[in-house]
């Protein structure tokens, strides 16, 4: 380990992590060890803050050792950190695809559909992380840092997929089940959900289950508790939260979502 990466791992222990959650982003700063077999609903940019991190595609195979990497919606992935420090970025498909992450990398090259390579952003994200007041400016930073691979990354998606995306996500513990949603857009139960999967990327379920989590992260950071965050998402208790928070993220919340900033 470098003299600089170990002064980051010794002082990460007194940094709590960063989240931050808008209508089409989701960032998480902060350090994480081990991320067993998961996938998201959004393409996701994973960059390290200075040490490497171990990336492995399909749960299975050699693990690959990168400084940056882009993961599409619905790519099963596991991480191992080490306990340092990492930048995770997710960005809703309804607004862009994977390819507006491209910029952050360089020497990237596509394995097993992923992209592996170096940070172009290790000072930004190092930034957001070291700097107690960054939740002050990170929605900007975070609008200029996407604005250059935006035009290139712009998802087309039919517009009746983006009405169901979008009320999802602002869905509360009445989420609509797709037979509902197909009544309202005109398509059939099949069509709906063969049409949302090749539009998004991923399963209608497996979205309505990111959405519901963006919920609870987001009213976990708001200063709500694990078990009010999870009823007023949509999960029948904290145990269903807990259990898909693992299962969304490979990790369990307390990991992560304890101690947050605010």
């Amino acid at each position: 380990m470098s003299g600089e990466a170990r002064r980051l791992y010794e002082e990460a222990a007194e940094l709590r992590p960063l989240w931050r959650l808008d209508a089409g982003r989701t960032l998480f700063v902060g350090p994480l060890d081990y991320n067993a077999p998961h996938e998201h609903g959004a393409p996701v940019f994973l960059s390290s803050l200075g040490a490497p991190f171990g990336l492995r595609l399909g749960g299975a195979g050699d693990w690959l050792t990168c400084h940056a990497a882009v993961v599409p919606a619905g790519k099963v992935h596991e991480l191992q950190v080490g306990g340092e420090p990492i930048a995770v970025l997710y960005v809703e498909p309804t607004l862009a695809n994977a390819h507006i992450f491209a910029p952050l990398m360089r020497d990237a090259e596509d394995i097993g559909g992923a992209l592996v390579g170096r940070s172009n952003v290790t000072g930004f994200v190092r930034d957001l992380y070291e700097d107690g007041e960054s939740l002050g400016w990170a929605g900007s930073a975070l609008d200029d840092l996407l604005a250059f691979g935006a035009s290139g990354a712009r998802r087309a998606i039919d517009p009746r997929i983006v009405q169901v995306a979008r009320a999802l996500g602002e869905a509360d513990e009445t989420t609509p089940d797709l037979s509902r949603f197909a009544s309202s857009t005109g398509l059939s139960a099949s069509r709906l959900r063969r049409l949302f999967a090749q539009e998004i990327g991923t399963p209608f379920s497996r979205y309505r289950s990111w959405a519901r989590m963006r919920r609870a992260i987001d009213a976990v950071v708001a200063g709500a508790n694990f078990t009010t965050a999870a009823h007023d998402a949509g999960f029948s208790d904290q145990a269903h939260f807990a259990h898909d928070f693992r299962r969304t993220f490979g990790a369990p919340a307390s990991r992560s979502l304890t101690g947050v900033r605010r």
